[in-house]
């Protein structure tokens, strides 16, 4: 039985040990002046149209192996997050470019999931206060949207009116 459960010790631990490597790659692995560094998805990203959907797809990959591992589906949903803000604010010319440099979603995703697979108690409660945290703030935006929505109604109305 012990063998059965040091196999599974092994493969995870070198499924970490890849998903590091590869988050290494994606976000830190070119030193730049000043200490900062950058990786490959912020060269990736340089490219136009495609460059960040590319970072995307292989940012994806690391939240998959996550869910293979067997990471919380809230861990999961905050990996999810962290690729959506890097995809959708890197989009944006220059800035985003810039933004996707020091936001490096992969290295933040591989210490969500080792922290999720080291302590998951201590993981599930981080993981409840984010997606607290992310319904307010969707629920916020509902708001917002909806406020917007009514201002522009009732303005085409009193123009309409008028």
């Amino acid at each position: 039985m012990t063998d059965v459960a040091d196999d599974h010790d092994n493969r995870r631990h070198r499924r970490l040990d890849r998903l590091r490597r590869l988050s290494r790659l994606l976000d830190t692995a070119i030193p730049l002046p000043g200490g900062f560094r950058m990786g490959l998805d912020g060269i990736i990203g340089l490219i136009p149209g495609v460059g960040d959907m590319v970072g995307g797809l292989l940012s994806t990959y690391i939240l998959a192996e996550g869910a293979r591992a067997g990471a919380s589906k809230s861990t999961l949903i905050r990996m999810a997050w962290n690729i959506l803000v890097e995809v959708v604010i890197g989009a944006i010319p220059l800035f985003g470019d810039i933004f996707d440099i020091a936001w490096k979603a992969n290295v933040k995703n591989v210490a969500l999931l080792e922290k999720n697979l080291s302590n998951p108690r201590a993981a599930r409660r981080a993981d409840r206060g984010f997606v607290g945290m992310l319904v307010i703030g969707v629920l916020a935006i509902l708001a917002v949207l909806s406020i917007l929505i009514y201002a522009l109604l009732k303005g085409i109305y009193l123009l309409v009116v008028a």
